[in-house]
């Protein structure tokens, strides 16, 4: 085969395995919406449970139903703030049943569960709770490039390291476009998207534990020890590559930006301080609906 035939077949190769990496991160990203169907009171429920929201926007929950007369509740509190659960019932408006949980700032999270049953044994439509975090809004333009060149930097990564497999690879133009779309994607608007959605340009080493930044920094120093090491030994190369694909797989914005309730202030360091609202209490209309709600099965 004619090296020119072997090079298509290492892009398309590379292109396949970004496209799953892609895949596989937006899946188990932190704004995948949990989905499914149950079954209430015999009923089918489909539901689309939000775990991302904008900033000071008020969280929708809502579970789609054609069916009028369920009994469903939401229960919500703040995430790690050491506050009891507040309740709410869920209304029909014509497509379901709905309820909304107040808005919080960048990096805050709540918390939610969906109820179903009588007042008497209220029931989780879910296993487990569900943790959504609010972001602050993002430019379209800077999340565009993000994208763009850490998807590009993955292909080129890949592209690479199949280069490394060939006796005759050639890697000095490939190591030095990957480097730089690393570096592009990774640090320079990666971080800006941060700042736009949490207020902080860093928050991996020295200064937090964002796994994301982390893991971004060990790329741009395998990197780099690739670049300049690729002529004494091409498997320089290839370890950058395997590592850079590995770490790939850790799921996006594990140990990331997170509001500290209790100092209204983020858990990682150089962060911008940010008043921490608070939910209304039980009392008012909110504790009169779920008193109407609960004597209805009475």
């Amino acid at each position: 085969m004619k090296r020119y035939h072997v090079s298509i077949l290492l892009w398309i190769i590379a292109f396949c395995l970004t496209l799953a990496i892609a895949v596989f991160q937006r899946v188990t990203g932190p704004t995948w919406p949990v989905r499914g169907e149950e079954k209430v009171n015999n009923m089918p429920v489909q539901y689309r449970f939000l775990r991302s929201q904008t900033a000071h926007t008020p969280l929708e929950v809502r579970v789609k139903t054609r069916h009028n007369g369920l009994n469903l509740a939401l229960k919500y509190r703040r995430f790690r703030a050491n506050e009891e659960w507040h309740e709410t019932v869920m209304h029909w408006d014509g497509d379901g049943y709905v309820a909304h949980i107040s808005g919080q700032p960048p990096a805050g999270k709540i918390e939610y569960q969906v109820y179903s049953g009588t007042a008497a044994e209220l029931k989780p439509l879910l296993p487990s709770s569900i943790v959504a975090r609010f972001k602050g809004h993002v430019p379209t333009v800077w999340l565009i490039f993000h994208i763009l060149f850490m998807m590009s930097a993955i292909l080129l990564c890949a592209r690479t390291g199949l280069e490394c497999l060939r006796p005759d690879a050639r890697l000095s133009r490939l190591v030095g476009v990957t480097l730089s779309a690393v570096i592009l994607g990774g640090l320079v608007f990666g971080p800006l998207v941060q700042y736009f959605a949490f207020g902080d340009l860093w928050t991996g080493f020295p200064v937090g534990t964002d796994l994301t930044d982390n893991k971004t920094l060990v790329m741009v120093l395998f990197w780099l020890a690739a670049f300049f090491l690729y002529r004494r030994s091409r498997w320089w190369v290839f370890a950058a590559a395997v590592l850079m694909l590995a770490v790939t797989l850790i799921p996006h914005s594990m140990w990331g930006s997170e509001l500290d309730y209790a100092s209204g202030e983020m858990r990682n360091k150089f962060s911008r301080p940010a008043m921490a609202p608070s939910f209304p209490a039980p009392g008012s209309g909110m504790r009169n609906r779920l008193d109407r709600f609960k004597s209805r099965q009475a």
